[in-house]
């Protein structure tokens, strides 16, 4: 019921966000995050069997939905290579792909709806106990300026949302430093030495314990 719920309750906001202008462009990767610490990426997990579409859209599938916004999750925090796995789980709410047609004065904007958990792999669970829902619009350009459903094709629109979408999983992110501290100093330097083999076991068994994309997915899912 919950979720019945949750996918009404977007569709008169896809409606709004999508005759509003743009402001954050992903196109650049800018400077890595000192906030992030000792990120780095290991599963990059993107769920739309459940993504709604907006008024004045074009259609896209969920597969090409999944396999755009990882494609821009990977280009943006691949480049992060920290000591502590994360996982990134997103979950695609509902979409607006502006489309040709319509009257001028109702030219949508294209927009997208996600929800976002963050996922630390030594402790087994999200960091976020309630899902960071994040609205995307698309960046403002000379294509964009009237409306992208004039001058851009669906997959284009998808890939200027889904890099945008990165960027804000990012920023989000930094606002929680928090979630990466990182080591001390005496920690480092114990690092340093070298490991015995009680350690190299323990390591091993370490490994045998991290969560598989699967359930992660599964979390996903029912949330």
């Amino acid at each position: 019921m919950t979720a019945i719920y949750t996918r009404l309750r977007l569709l008169p906001l896809l409606a709004v966000v999508a005759v509003l202008a743009a402001c954050a462009d992903g196109r650049n990767l800018g400077e890595q995050r000192a906030q992030l610490g000792d990120f780095r990426l290991a599963h990059n997990i993107v769920v739309a069997s459940n993504a709604q579409m907006g008024p004045f859209s074009r259609e896209a599938s969920n597969e090409d939905w999944e396999e755009s916004i990882r494609t821009a999750v990977a280009r943006r925090f691949d480049r992060y290579e920290g000591d502590r796995l994360y996982h990134i789980a997103v979950s695609v709410d509902g979409y607006v792909l502006a489309m040709p047609g319509v009257p001028l004065v109702a030219s949508p904007r294209s927009a997208l709806i996600i929800g976002v958990h963050l996922w630390d792999d030594d402790l087994g669970r999200p960091l976020n106990e309630e899902r960071k829902q994040l609205t995307v619009l698309e960046s403002l350009s000379g294509e964009t300026l009237v409306s992208s459903g004039l001058t851009q094709s669906a997959a284009q629109q998808m890939q200027n949302l889904s890099t945008n979408a990165a960027l804000q999983i990012e920023n989000w992110l930094a606002d929680n430093p928090q979630w990466f501290n990182t080591q001390s100093a005496a920690t480092d330097e114990e690092a340093d030495e070298p490991a015995d083999e009680e350690d190299a076991e323990e390591d091993e068994d370490d490994s045998e314990d991290q969560l598989t994309e699967d359930e992660i997915e599964e979390e996903l899912a029912e949330a």
